[in-house]
């Protein structure tokens, strides 16, 4: 089978495709070059693959592909262990099908449960939740899953971890017999392999392990920081490594436009690019920075997606991105076209349990660098 490179060149309708490009995803990570296709032809899929590696839209593109657009009952159910994953997973595949008219919403305990009566009531078509949560509404009956046609259990070996196997199983007998599963787990052990057998109708298995997001060209590097010293520290980094051409990322554009406000007040050449900025401001500040007018790019995730300039010698992580994954496509900036590169994480003493995510994902040495 031809593994596709980019989501391009995937089989989608016109605006699932806008969606992407608009979140400017482009090369597909391995978890999503082998799982869509499979999804998309309609099998079940068990996928091995760490949090932070792709696996959210390798589930969720091709989900909005096999819903019927003009029904709006529920007619797909992500299953997941935590109030978080539920409100990212309803986020993304809600960013993927921005231009259809499909919609996602989280269920989970905790939050009122009348203010999800009133979305279901509405009319939504994926359903992502937490299994206590999804069983309540199924027990009220303001869920009804006689129409799910497609079923993703997303961290299945946490779920199980948490005691969730009666949970899933009652769940799993409210849906249809010829539905689609998917289940994606960083392990696969004799537990999770249960649900396949239950379950599953001759799943295909895919296996992303971590040296396949591993960048051996770049030298990463970190440093664990006081937050109040932060900005000192960067600077030091600047003027220590003497470094004339770098992006420095920031979690939100409230930090970046600080941060460069900052940098500028000390003398360095910095802009940013986030997304108040409209597209012409964008595009006339990346100019300034791929003529070398500017030396540092103060930018967020969102705004750096896609962004192809070459030359840039540091990627200078500000803030450790919220999603594991993100740190990859950040650090992909720099060593562009077979030069090398380096990559220096600030982490502050709150960040240290994200950053430890980051390093499980790779095999690749990030080094730690006492900075004075």
């Amino acid at each position: 089978m031809q593994i596709l490179q980019r989501f391009e060149d995937l089989p989608l309708s016109p605006e699932v495709q806008r969606g992407i490009k608009e979140l400017k995803f482009e090369e597909l990570f391995p978890i999503q070059a082998q799982a869509i296709m499979p999804l998309l032809e309609g099998k079940d899929v068990i996928g091995q693959a760490q949090t932070g590696t792709g696996k959210t839209a390798a589930f969720g593109v091709p989900m909005l592909e096999r819903l019927q657009r003009n029904d709006k009952h529920v007619q797909g159910l992500v299953l997941v262990p935590t109030r978080e994953l539920a409100l990212q997973v309803a986020d993304h595949i809600n960013n993927f099908g921005k231009y259809t008219p499909l919609r996602a919403i989280a269920i989970y305990g905790g939050d009122p449960i009348q203010k999800q009566i009133s979305a279901l009531q509405r009319g939504v078509q994926v359903v992502v939740g937490t299994p206590g949560r999804v069983i309540d509404h199924l027990k009220r009956g303001t869920l009804r899953l006689n129409t799910v046609k497609v079923v993703v259990l997303d961290e299945a070996d946490r779920m199980l971890d948490m005691g969730f196997r009666d949970d899933i199983d009652y769940i799993l007998g409210k849906v249809p017999v010829n539905r689609q599963i998917s289940l994606f787990s960083a392990t696969i052990d004799s537990s999770v392999m249960g649900i396949s057998h239950r379950y599953m109708t001759e799943p295909e298995k895919i296996l992303v392990s971590k040296d396949e997001i591993a960048l051996p060209q770049i030298t990463q590097l970190y440093t664990v920081v006081n937050p109040r010293d932060k900005f000192d520290v960067l600077c030091r980094l600047i003027d220590g490594e003497n470094i004339r051409r770098a992006i420095v990322f920031c979690r939100t554009r409230h930090g970046a436009a600080h941060l460069s406000d900052k940098l500028r007040r000390c003398g360095y050449d910095a802009e940013a690019i986030h997304a108040d900025l409209s597209q012409a401001q964008r595009e006339t500040i990346v100019k300034a920075f791929r003529d070398y007018r500017i030396q540092l790019l103060v930018a967020t995730d969102v705004a750096a997606r896609g962004l192809d300039i070459e030359g840039i010698t540091h990627i200078l992580n500000y803030d450790v991105p919220f999603d594991s994954l993100m740190y990859f496509h950040r650090i992909g900036r720099t060593a562009r076209v077979g030069k090398d590169g380096t990559a220096i994480t600030l982490v502050g003493y709150g960040e240290l349990s994200e950053f430890e995510r980051i390093q499980a994902l790779t095999k690749t040495r990030i080094e730690r660098i006492e900075i004075e």
